[in-house]
């Protein structure tokens, strides 16, 4: 139901469609990238603010359920697709897609010349981006409380999303807070003691967003030492059951076989700020990943955006990904990319013909697989 909401929310929710069709013949006429660490699903959603273990607040790649060491391309590609039909929701020309495609190869493009370099003035983000930037500094651990487990006192309401644990499942929550691995995460936050002491105070299955059903996934509430909530005695952890990734391995590069700890190292590679608050485990023989969820962390919603907000808001995540890309690569490798992508442009259009060919045949393949869902999940349910 939440993918059927509009085609922006379906792109979103549809990652192996994606991959599905990379794997066609179309998808074949991608050029090989290096083989680094990519996002693998790189949407608008799965960008946004995401602070580190000293509150400093940063746009970055928020979600790395999918990460692998792949092709970068692919990266692009997902974004390009997530932009497109973001403008399509907000009722913009066909020629905003065009144009911001080619803001966003050349964001990409600064951002692999200088991947070290820090983010432009905040007063030259994008407007949509700043403001949600600005909200994210502002909040503090009630607003989260209140977003995640609607209840600022320190316990987490069973219902819709949160629903009892079984007797093995309460037992394993406390094992693996009693864990070294634990603490150390716990305690890496807020400048906490590291012999501080911990307790959960509550705990819960969490039924929460497409990507995890199917999966195991807790919410654990903990008081840490004697402090309040305001100064980091309270913290809401996220264990999150890691799967086999949907998108396809470079035949080079070495990755851990443990999908946990997979997930940590891409995240460590492409967003250090929520790498650094990440920890792989095992919860009941599955491989879990658990992260202190921050007030600051917060999702990207671009709603209906104007030509000007949308092309910009297209050039500035591609920094932000290029950045993530450019920091894994030597000054020859990034050059070598670069001129990988100055290939294949038109005088019609300064984007690579393969990035504006993939983003167009997967537009209208998503477009004609999002009206079937509708019609097989939202009718049937208003029925």
């Amino acid at each position: 139901m939440k993918m059927a909401r509009s085609a922006h929310a379906y792109v979103r929710g549809s990652t192996r469609k994606f991959y599905e069709w990379l794997e066609s013949a179309a998808g074949t006429l991608i050029p090989d990238g290096p083989p680094i660490w990519i996002c693998g699903d790189c949407h608008v959603g799965n960008l946004g603010p995401v602070a580190n273990a000293k509150g400093r607040v940063e746009i970055a790649i928020r979600d790395l359920d999918q990460t692998v060491i792949g092709n970068p391309a692919h990266d692009l590609i997902r974004l390009g697709l997530s932009l497109a039909t973001a403008a399509r929701g907000s009722d913009l020309p066909g020629v905003t897609t065009a144009i911001a495609l080619e803001r966003m190869i050349e964001g990409y493009e600064e951002a692999l010349s200088n991947p070290s370099n820090d983010y432009k003035d905040f007063e030259q983000i994008p407007k949509p981006l700043r403001a949600i930037l600005k909200q994210a500094q502002k909040r503090e651990w009630r607003h989260l409380a209140e977003e995640r487990i609607e209840n600022v006192e320190p316990s987490i309401p069973l219902g819709k999303c949160f629903w009892t644990l079984s007797a093995a499942e309460k037992k394993e929550i406390h094992r693996i807070f009693e864990s070294t691995t634990a603490r150390k995460l716990v305690t890496s936050l807020h400048q906490r003691d590291d012999d501080a002491k911990i307790q959960v105070l509550d705990a819960a299955y969490w039924m929460k967003g497409c990507s995890s059903l199917g999966r195991l996934r807790y919410a654990a509430l903990l008081q840490v030492g004697k402090g309040g909530d305001e100064d980091g005695g309270l913290c809401l952890i996220d264990i999150k059951e890691a799967t086999k990734a949907a998108a396809p391995r470079a035949a080079r590069g070495q990755m851990p076989t443990d999908n946990a700890a997979r997930v940590v190292e891409g995240a460590c590679k492409l967003s250090p700020f929520l790498g650094e608050r990440m920890r792989a485990t095992r919860f009941l023989g599955r491989n879990v990943f658990m992260r202190e969820l921050m007030p600051q962390d917060l999702k990207l919603e671009l709603d209906q955006l104007t030509r000007e907000e949308a092309t910009s808001a297209a050039r500035y995540l591609a920094m932000v990904v290029g950045k993530a890309h450019g920091r894994q690569m030597d000054l020859e490798t990034r050059r070598k990319w670069r001129e990988v992508l100055s290939r294949h442009r038109s005088n019609k259009l300064d984007a690579p013909s393969w990035l504006w060919t993939s983003v167009v045949e997967l537009v209208s393949s998503h477009e004609a697989a999002y009206l079937e869902h509708c019609r097989n999940y939202a009718m049937r349910k208003t029925a």
